[in-house]
């Protein structure tokens, strides 16, 4: 580009024009100067607008970011020296070390929600990537909003649609798109672990009834189905991801709170995107099938090789999809990793084609789908450390109406207690720092005088508990506990998973008592506001949760997860 501003946007890398900003730690898009520039301050341009490519054109001129070698500009000859501007004569650029970053990758859907927040700050490149993202309208199988302060659970979805050339060795040829793969990730409300919960395509479940939306805006009904394959939730009869959501939801009691799709692209553009992921099986593979051929130990793949290694199902194992699910999560926690690497966070060139390749493979839906939400999200997503994040699959057993064995059911022995301490936000890692929140709630709530049981005043409720509970664990306090100033009141406006005691921190000490007969935690002690009993004087207000487990019998102090067969994404694994 000359002086005069001559040169074509096109003929920039928009990688290039990503500096680090040393006072804020992140990229941020500046553009060269057009032409010679005065040292004295002139009138605010206009900010930079996006290029039908999707980069910015580089006719604007922005200032540049510090630390940058910008040329002086030109003075007319036999003119004298300008003076340096005020405060600034003689100063250096003072080098500071950015702050370290952290991105987290589920699949290509959730992979963008992070770029979206790390490598794209610069407003109009935001909104060019937001044009990427396709959405669609699930009503309310979906949440309104999107909540920072909230625990929330995302479905990634995986469909075996083929688009874009080279996919024909995939799926289906005339696929509409089924749930292929697909993942429930539930991320922890204090950020401190996440789970990511596998579903494996052929288990069978009930479809509910779902409305959807037609292209032309209208809506209607899809009938469910009863006793069929996860898989077919999704495409099939014009279901949208919608219907997945609420078929997750009727199989698990697990509430998907926003989702993110993607395709096959996904895999073969983010992993070339990231030069290659790298992966590892403990013996050689020549798959005459998905056409992958891995030699024995670590190999890098990318883009074709990428997809077959996660696509294959006779390489590994039994050869059966809950094989292949492992298969999967082994790669994501790898991609995660690489993810993470100082290669890939420094590089604005790796983390530009990155945001690019991802949010033209996803579709979200239209709560999450604008450019603020997206990186809301992505930035709750980067505060989860890898090693507390937990990949498992739903524990299945052989469909037992099937002679010749091709379907899964939900085993029921060990299934419920995983979907339970999701629903109530127990991490399945250990989480030393919320361990130490309960052990310092514990010894703040439950040490200190106790009031005697003929002094308590508490008014029961039931939030979740079996039907006549309240009035059972009524009759227990008044009749074996002594706990004679006590009522109930009826069922709690809102379902809890955790049975809680609500106080005034004036009872305190009735708190301390209750909790001593009912084996009530720290936590489940709530300092809030009384009540007005039958008698017109101030009570507590005891709500019973779903882990209520009977008049009289005593609720854990603490609340562990069940035993699961699982792997973190911070360690390496093979693949076999």
């Amino acid at each position: 580009m000359d002086a005069q501003g001559r040169g074509r946007a096109d003929d920039v890398d928009p990688a290039d024009q990503w500096v680090l900003n040393p006072n804020t730690g992140e990229y941020e898009l500046r553009l060269a100067p057009s032409a010679p520039q005065s040292a004295v301050p002139g009138p605010r341009r206009p900010a930079p607008v996006p290029s039908r490519t999707g980069a910015p054109s580089a006719r604007t001129t922005t200032p540049v970011a510090p630390g940058r070698d910008v040329p002086p500009p030109r003075r007319r000859r036999g003119a004298p020296p300008e003076e340096p501007l005020p405060g600034r004569r003689g100063r250096r650029p003072v080098k500071q070390k950015s702050k370290a970053k952290k991105a987290l990758l589920w699949t290509g859907g959730t992979m963008a929600l992070v770029l979206v927040a790390g490598a794209t700050t610069g407003y109009f490149y935001l909104k060019h990537l937001e044009g990427n993202v396709g959405t669609t309208d699930v009503g309310d199988a979906a949440a309104s909003n999107f909540s920072k302060d909230e625990a929330f659970n995302i479905l990634i979805i995986g469909t075996d649609k083929r688009t874009g050339a080279g996919n024909e060795g995939y799926g289906d040829a005339g696929s509409v798109g089924h749930a292929d793969t697909t993942i429930l990730l539930h991320v922890a409300k204090d950020r401190s672990n996440a789970t990511a919960l596998s579903i494996p395509r052929d288990l069978i479940v009930d479809i509910p009834d779902c409305q959807t939306k037609k292209e032309d805006g209208s809506e209607t009904v899809v009938a469910g189905l009863d006793g069929v394959r996860f898989n077919r939730s999704l495409g099939e009869a014009g279901r949208d991801a919608g219907c997945t959501m609420r078929t997750v939801e009727a199989a698990t009691g697990i509430k998907p709170h926003h989702f993110v799709m993607a395709d096959f692209n996904a895999v073969k553009t983010l992993t070339t995107a990231v030069d290659g992921v790298e992966v590892c099986v403990e013996k050689a593979v020549d798959d005459k099938k998905s056409k992958l051929v891995l030699p024995a130990g670590k190999s890098t793949v990318e883009g074709e090789r990428a997809l077959a290694f996660v696509r294959t199902r006779h390489a590994f194992g039994n050869e059966g999809d809950l094989d292949r699910i492992k298969v999967q999560q082994q790669f994501l926690g790898s991609l995660m990793r690489k993810m993470t690497s100082g290669d890939t966070l420094t590089s604005p060139t790796k983390l530009l084609k990155l945001a690019e390749a991802a949010t033209n493979a996803l579709t979200v839906d239209t709560a999450i789908g604008k450019v603020g939400t997206l990186k809301d999200i992505a930035l709750e997503l980067k505060k989860v450390p890898t090693k507390n994040i937990s990949f498992m699959t739903i524990p299945v057993v052989d469909n037992p109406a099937e002679k010749i064995k091709a379907t899964v059911v939900v085993d029921e022995t060990k299934a419920p207690a995983i979907f339970e301490a999701i629903r109530t936000d127990v991490s399945f890692t250990e989480v030393k720092a919320q361990q130490k929140k309960e052990k310092a709630e514990v010894a703040a709530r439950l040490k200190g005088t106790k009031s005697a049981a003929s002094d308590v005043r508490v008014r029961i409720l039931n939030g979740g508990a079996a039907a006549g509970s309240a009035q059972q664990q009524l009759a227990y306090l008044q009749t074996e506990a002594g706990v004679l100033k006590s009522d109930n009141g009826g069922n709690a406006e809102a379902t809890l998973a955790k049975t809680t005691l609500e106080y005034d921190p004036d009872q305190a000490d009735q708190a301390r008592r209750l909790a001593d007969i009912m084996g009530l935690s720290g936590s489940a002690l709530k300092p809030g506001k009384s009540v007005t009993n039958a008698q017109g004087l101030p009570a507590m207000t005891l709500t019973l949760g779903k882990d209520f487990k009977g008049a009289g019998v005593k609720l854990s102090s603490s609340t562990a997860a069940p035993n699961v067969d699982k792997s973190t994404a911070d360690k390496p694994q093979c693949a076999s």
